[in-house]
């Protein structure tokens, strides 16, 4: 590993070098994420509502899947970055939590394929609109085979950020985004020599600039000094079935709890869908706005992790303490700033994404009134997601996802359905529900932060969780 951010931090200042160094390739590589999904949604929408509507809904579900699949995978990165931090095997050790997410990975994706190519079916049974549901099982035949080379990129993203020199990933998403647009717009309208294609045109772009981000970030892995030590492919077809248990054992639990998350907001489409056309559309944009600046928190949290595990391995608990206090910090700042930015011009955001016509006039008021409860909720949203990365630093991953089900469904759902359906609140009441649902997650995940050394977290997880 490299230089001043390897070694134990003796400062509050240290640290938060140490975390922003590491989190700002993350949170590019996370905005590529969502810039791909932005972009989606700016050239969908200038197909129409109608397309961005049936395009959504089948985003929704395919990332209500891909989210707990992402999770499972995230086990590999509190596993190796505790091994880097243990020293103790740890070339072999990260070799093999690697190996075996790949395998994880080859495992889950096929059943998903599965379903999203009988999705329309699945979106009709939820209530939707037949032609919004052939509208997005078109998109999702083109987009579902993303899933493959975006878990893939992940779980090498995952290596390299444990190593705690994630700058090729920095280096590779900062193309991802131009990459999806251009061919977006060519596959679409039909532009720069392109078949025009539509709806599924916008699915195939994100595949191929996936598949095109995880075969060149496996050239970084296999051609730069830093990494070719750990011969990652090398005997990749030997079973690990130890841990392969272990991995699917710590994964499922973050699977669960971002799915629980990525769920509860997949299932708001779709209620909003109950609601209206209209109302689905705004939902869609005001949705993607809010999952751009989540993108931010989401790296954070994910430098969390690594920092926390570190110190976890070297059975530091003030380093812990300090690791899980300055991304948190972090986290909250930011997205308190962006709380002030979407309260004062969430209709001018709206209008980057759909034009101002008197067609859209209904559309993009209604996703300004949702950006305003989004607004609010930008807080306590950065806060249980740093919060749920300081604690899977720690191998803490359960109780997490019993405190996501509470908050997201019982909560968050539950008071979203009554205040729309009963209360006649409608999408406000909706988003007023996922407020509500992510405010009782922050306060849960930080309770339990705080309770670390009395639960035995920072002194007994070390010796379990680290093989011989």
């Amino acid at each position: 590993m490299n230089g001043e951010a390897t070694r134990t931090p003796g400062s509050w200042g240290h640290e938060v070098r140490a975390t922003a160094n590491l989190a700002w390739p993350l949170i590019l590589s996370n905005l590529t994420m969502a810039g791909i999904g932005a972009t989606d949604t700016w050239l969908l929408g200038r197909l129409g509502p109608t397309e961005l509507a049936g395009a959504a809904l089948a985003l929704n579900l395919f990332f209500a899947f891909t989210l707990i699949l992402l999770g499972i995978v995230t086990a590999s990165s509190p596993l190796m970055a505790t091994a880097l931090g243990a020293r103790l095997k740890s070339v072999t050790d990260v070799r093999r939590s690697f190996r075996q997410s790949v395998w994880l990975v080859l495992t889950v994706v096929p059943p998903i394929w599965l379903v999203m190519w009988n999705a329309q079916g699945l979106i009709e049974a939820l209530g939707q609109e037949p032609r919004l549901a052939a509208l997005g099982q078109t998109f999702l035949r083109g987009y579902m085979w993303s899933l493959l080379p975006f878990l893939f990129f992940q779980t090498l993203r995952n290596f390299v950020s444990a190593l705690e020199r994630p700058k090729w990933v920095f280096v590779l998403s900062a193309v991802g985004i131009p990459i999806n647009f251009l061919l977006g717009y060519g596959l679409i309208f039909g532009e720069f020599g392109l078949p025009r294609m539509g709806i599924f045109g916008a699915g195939l772009a994100g595949t191929i600039t996936w598949a095109l981000l995880a075969v060149a970030l496996v050239l970084v892995v296999l051609t730069d000094r830093q990494f070719r030590r750990f011969h990652l492919f090398g005997r990749f077809w030997r079973p690990d079935w130890e841990r392969y248990a272990r991995m699917w054992k710590l994964g499922l639990p973050i699977g669960l709890s971002m799915g629980f998350e990525g769920g509860v907001f997949s299932a708001a489409a779709y209620l909003m869908g109950l609601v209206g056309e209209k109302p689905l559309a705004a939902h869609a944009i005001a949705l993607q706005i809010a999952a751009i600046s989540f993108m931010v928190p989401w790296g954070i949290s994910q430098a969390a992790t690594v920092r926390v595990g570190l110190m976890l391995g070297r059975r530091d608990p003030q380093g812990m303490g300090r690791a899980g206090w300055t991304a948190f910090v972090m986290g909250v700042g930011f997205m308190s700033m962006m709380a002030v930015v979407l309260w004062l011009v969430p209709r001018e955001l709206m209008t980057l994404f759909l034009e101002d016509v008197p067609a859209n006039r209904e559309v993009i008021a209604l996703g300004a009134s949702f950006l305003g409860i989004a607004a609010i909720f930008q807080i306590v949203d950065g806060a249980q997601v740093v919060g749920q990365g300081m604690l899977r630093g720690l191998h803490d991953t359960r109780w997490p996802m019993v405190f996501a089900f509470i908050g997201y469904w019982l909560v968050g759902i539950g008071v979203g359905a009554w205040l729309a359906f009963e209360a006649g609140w409608d999408g406000i009441g909706l988003w007023t529900g996922l407020a509500s649902g992510l405010a009782i997650v922050s306060v849960l995940m930080m309770a339990r932060w705080t309770m670390r050394e009395r639960l035995g977290l920072t002194r007994d997880e070390t010796s379990k969780k680290i093989p011989a």
